[in-house]
């Protein structure tokens, strides 16, 4: 039966990461596609590609997610608190996805990490969760807005006296770059996030002592975050691409330049787990600021911000809904 659980909450796992691929697929692409610097099939593919590459690129990310927010019990309990987590963040990922809101898949498995957590009586590390999960919430959306903002002013001024047309078209080319690293920072940071309830997962069933990542769990997480990144979230990427404001290629550049090296900064140094979606869209608000500030559609924006702050608490109580439910099933 332990083996079973087992099984199924690591299916559940890279079922999450799959969903996690085409919620969030959009956050590298969307600029590029709303630029025309990219087709969506092109775009889609590199984004899988480079997807693949990023999860194979560190595990800080992984240890702190493993360790650090909270402790599951062993045995069945213990399984019962990770697949009711990872069920709590479908549910909102597949929910926002419907309705074409980009929130958080990171703050989703967070939420139920959490939720499941408090209703199964298990030990939530809160200094784990505030340093490494709230406070890297509320940070990296404004250093996205203000380093996007002076990236944007930046690049306005070292090419003010450029030829516009010859400008956007040299945009369009080192946008495929930027969007490329883009995707290499969602890969870094998303994949580690399921690898790490993999690897609790494993410790708490006993097949496995420490935190280390096994190769094959890097792999499948890999291969189902660039699944799902190529099955595209269309629905997101016209919120992100369009709705926001209307991006031109320097525009797309520089917030994916932005987004890009913030993903790097906070995985490598800081082994943070923090949201690609809300790095991308407060980037894309910093950028178009420099336009004029009415230029960004800010009742998009509000929206966007509302959903950000009720992602945790409703895959928190999603989960702890599904936990007690697996508990009156199997209990």
């Amino acid at each position: 039966m332990d083996t079973f659980a087992l099984v199924v909450v690591i299916g559940v796992a890279l079922f999450f990461t799959y969903t996690n691929g085409f919620h969030d697929s959009a956050n590298a692409i969307a600029t590029s596609i709303s630029t025309r610097a990219l087709t969506p099939k092109a775009a889609l593919a590199m984004a899988a590609v480079m997807n693949l590459a990023g999860a194979f690129l560190g595990s800080g990310v992984a240890q702190t997610v493993s360790k650090g927010l909270i402790e599951a019990p062993s045995g069945r309990a213990g399984m019962a608190v990770l697949f009711a987590a990872l069920a709590g963040a479908i549910v909102w990922n597949l929910t926002t996805w419907y309705f074409g809101l980009p929130s958080s898949s990171s703050h989703a498995l967070f939420g139920g990490l959490v939720g499941a957590a408090l209703a199964g009586t298990s030990t939530v590390h809160w200094s784990g969760v505030i340093d490494k999960i709230i406070i890297p919430m509320v940070l990296s959306p404004a250093v996205g807005l203000v380093v996007g903002y002076l990236v944007m002013l930046l690049l306005m001024w070292m090419f003010r006296r450029a030829n516009p047309h010859r400008a956007k078209r040299g945009f369009r080319v080192a946008q495929t770059v930027s969007a490329a690293g883009m995707a290499l920072g969602h890969g870094l940071q998303d994949a580690q996030k399921t690898m790490g309830v993999v690897v609790m997962a494993l410790t708490i069933s006993g097949v496995q002592s420490g935190n280390g990542i096994p190769i094959w769990v890097k792999i499948v997480t890999a291969l189902m975050l660039s699944l799902g990144t190529y099955a595209g979230g269309w629905r997101i990427m016209r919120t992100l691409g369009r709705k926001i404001i209307e991006l031109d290629p320097p525009q797309g550049f520089a917030s994916e330049t932005t987004s890009a090296v913030i993903l790097y900064v906070t995985s490598y140094i800081f082994k943070a787990p923090i949201s690609t979606t809300h790095v991308i869209t407060s980037s894309i608000m910093g950028v178009g600021a420099t336009k004029r500030v009415k230029a960004v559609r800010w009742g998009v924006a509000k929206n966007i911000v509302l959903g950000w702050f009720i992602t945790m608490p409703a895959a928190a109580g999603v989960a702890a809904l599904m936990y007690g439910l697996v508990d009156l099933v199997f209990g």
